[in-house]
């Protein structure tokens, strides 16, 4: 999803280096169109890293869509594929021109996800699996059980974990919309930050795993939260081309990992009318007259329960790492009673 502009630079730590790791088939998609910083900036250093990436995105923004599923009944109409990348006329999928493993589909993240399963792997990796989709890493930072509902990039991986692939969906938290052409390739530039830290991630979720064994089991993903540093963009009159400011630019301290929770601590969004227009809005963005989110219902059902959630955890300058699982029945203890009382109109046999 993505979020405006922050106003400052904050650099809470860069990860180092990983060690190369297994080589992994790693199926690599977001809601921020295929041309996006991020995810071109963590295509190359997984790659770089020694793995087999594909890379399939959608080919425009489609951020905020969540699960929903929608494909393609045209070729691309205008204005053409996100910052220009395809041309007004193109047909509905393609590749780069010059690397047969980064394509774009004109659907929903959802739809690009199984699109490139059904469709793209089988034409480029005959004979393969996927080892590990990366969903992300997103734009801006979702949070909370309420985003699993409006987040094209947890909506992308959990459709994959459904269908049997070990996934992770990342938020970077870095606020801005911007083509891979404008990443500056220093180390400090926010997507070159946010690829190294996935491939980091990637690196120790391998840890301990043997040659043939799954990553994660099945019907369970992982939500990656960094807000390790917020940035600011002065846009010049070009489109599309930015300066980083250079603040903490000899930061090199590890962001600090910690375990969290989906749901705790959680918001969930209101609406308000706007005076000023009189139509309905996001409470949040009038919080200067009083709007904003409230506290979701945050019931703890399953998992650890001491851990922080990673709502609050996004405040502190943490990395959340959450576990979560796609099982969407209530806990047999909680289930019962209201199957008894159900039990006059139920007949199981």
């Amino acid at each position: 999803m993505h979020f405006p502009l922050t106003p400052f630079v904050f650099v809470c730590g860069i990860l180092a280096s990983a060690m190369s790791v297994s080589a992994l088939n790693i199926l690599l998609t977001n809601d921020d169109s295929w041309a996006s910083a991020n995810i071109r900036a963590t295509y190359d250093a997984l790659k770089s890293d020694g793995h087999d990436v594909l890379l399939v995105g959608p080919a425009v923004q489609q951020s905020g869509t969540g699960s929903t599923l929608v494909l393609p009944t045209t070729n691309i109409v205008a204005p053409g594929g996100e910052f220009g990348t395809i041309p007004v006329g193109a047909p509905f999928f393609g590749t780069a021109a010059d690397d047969p493993h980064i394509w774009y589909f004109n659907g929903t993240p959802v739809a690009t996800a199984l699109f490139a399963l059904d469709v793209i792997v089988p034409k480029v990796w005959p004979g393969k699996t996927v080892d590990l989709a990366v969903s992300g890493p997103n734009e801006g930072s979702v949070t909370g059980p309420f985003a699993f509902t409006l987040s094209g990039t947890i909506g992308a991986a959990y459709v994959l974990i459904e269908r049997n692939i070990p996934a992770v969906a990342f938020s970077a938290g870095n606020g801005t919309h911007r083509p891979f052409t404008d990443n500056t390739g220093k180390a400090n530039d926010p997507a070159n930050i946010a690829a190294r830290l996935t491939v980091d991630f990637v690196t120790a979720l391998t840890r301990k795993v043997l040659s043939g064994q799954r990553l994660l089991p099945p019907g369970i993903g992982i939500s990656l939260l960094a807000t390790f540093y917020v940035l600011v963009i002065q846009k010049r009159q070009l489109p599309h081309i930015w300066t980083w400011n250079k603040m903490y630019e000899g930061s090199r301290s590890q962001p600090h990992f910690k375990l969290s929770r989906v749901t705790k601590n959680a918001t969930v969004e209101t609406i308000a009318i706007n005076p000023a227009t009189g139509f309905p809005v996001h409470a949040s963005d009038i919080s200067h007259l009083n709007g904003s989110s409230t506290d979701g219902i945050n019931a703890l059902i399953n998992g650890r329960k001491k851990l922080k959630g990673e709502t609050a955890l996004s405040s502190e300058c943490k990395t959340a790492v959450s576990i979560f699982s796609i099982d969407s029945d209530a806990p047999k203890k909680m289930a019962e009673p209201i199957q008894d009382r159900l039990s006059p109109i139920i007949n199981n046999i």
